[in-house]
């Protein structure tokens, strides 16, 4: 998958529906978020998402991204994504994606850290 094609299909997972989501969102994936229970596993993820209001911006800096093997992609990026219900959240994430068969990608791994140090 071409770069171009990498953000796209990473900005999604911010900003598209529920189906989307369960498509990209391979079933044994782990997440790292900065909310309680912190760690979840592939289906508890999506259920997590499909229950609340999807981002409206998302702008992504400091991207990179890296393909230690065929079939593996791994993204690392600084997020600032905002929706009228939760205000502006920032946060540095790195996902990684396998391919499951041609063009089809899925998530198998995605980690938010929010900014640490003050004025970050």
């Amino acid at each position: 998958m071409e770069d171009s094609r990498v953000w796209a299909f990473e900005e999604s997972l911010w900003t598209a529906d529920a189906d989307h989501y369960r498509e990209a969102i391979d079933a044994e994936c782990l997440m790292v978020v900065p909310t309680a229970p912190y760690v979840l596993g592939g289906t508890e993820a999506i259920e997590a998402v499909i229950h609340t209001p999807r981002w409206t911006k998302v702008e992504m800096s400091d991207r990179r991204v890296t393909r230690p093997q065929e079939g593996l992609i791994v993204v690392a990026y600084h997020v600032t994504a905002s929706k009228a219900e939760a205000g502006e959240y920032k946060a540095w994430c790195t996902s990684t994606y396998r391919r499951v068969e041609h063009e089809v990608w899925t998530v198998v791994q995605h980690q938010q850290t929010p900014p640490i140090a003050i004025g970050e």
